[in-house]
């Protein structure tokens, strides 16, 4: 297969990747072209033996990172708020949350590209969700019945720079934690104590305001049915610190708002 046609299919989205990287799309776009005319010098510089949009993108960044006006800031300008926040973010930190967080690369294939190991990815999001924790810094209400594992996520949230408001292990004391503290973002576990629903103390305080969630379950499987609406962020227990790290800067720095209407099918 030729390399035209293994690559040209990429294209778009790495548009896409080079424009997050770059805060415009006319800078993104002529690192693009950076790359294939790299390529067209160099053609063997493309690693076949990769699946083609992970060597894409791998030879991209070798590219971008060979420059060094790549690690200068950019003015603000009239760039969107997330644009601006993106920016501050140091660059390889920021790299390594845009391959996971909205290209969609698992870390190990993200670590590939970047040409690091795991352990020093690992590094890298981590220190991508610092970084943005100190930008979005948010007050956060956690729903979890299992004491240790709310004292996991309070720690965790609490070391990203966020507040907690408040663990609630039912629902009633969920939705009148919610209502009470107007939280900027939830994590929810689906089965709680007294036996009542996650879904439904979800559903009920995105009847009075809206915010961002991420289910934190034992049974994905409950809310990935392949209907619509599915939830946004959804990690499975037992979780990684990374992960939820990762997940939690994703859901607060691109202002997702979840808006979940869900059927308990628990």
């Amino acid at each position: 297969m030729s390399l035209t046609s293994l690559i040209a299919p990429q294209l778009p989205l790495l548009r896409r990747y080079a424009r997050a990287l770059s805060g415009s799309q006319a800078s993104g776009d002529s690192h693009v072209v950076a790359m294939l005319e790299h390529l067209v010098a160099d053609p063997d510089g493309f690693d076949k033996s990769l699946e083609p949009r992970l060597g894409v993108y791998k030879l991209f960044t070798s590219v971008w990172n060979a420059n060094p006006m790549n690690y200068m800031r950019l003015e603000d300008g009239e760039r969107p708020a997330a644009d601006r926040r993106l920016d501050a973010i140091t660059p390889l930190p920021r790299q390594a949350f845009l391959l996971t967080a909205m290209e969609g690369f698992s870390p190990f294939d993200a670590s590939r590209i970047l040409d690091v190991g795991p352990e020093a990815f690992s590094a890298l999001l981590s220190e991508a969700a610092r970084q943005i924790g100190e930008q979005v810094a948010s007050r956060v209400l956690v729903i979890e019945d299992e004491p240790l594992i709310a004292m996991d996520l309070e720690g965790l949230v609490e070391g990203l720079g966020h507040t907690v408001v408040g663990n609630a292990r039912t629902r009633d004391e969920a939705v009148a934690m919610a209502r009470s503290e107007r939280p900027g973002l939830i994590l929810a576990d689906i089965r709680l104590a007294d036996g009542s629903s996650g879904l439904d103390a979800v559903n009920d305080i995105l009847g009075s305001f809206e915010v961002p969630v991420i289910f934190i379950t034992a049974y994905p499987e409950s809310l990935l049915t392949g209907e619509r609406p599915e939830p946004t962020f959804l990690i499975a227990k037992p979780f990684r610190e990374e992960m939820v790290k990762a997940v939690i800067s994703q859901a607060l720095f691109f202002d997702k708002v979840a808006s979940l209407r869900l059927k308990d099918n628990v």
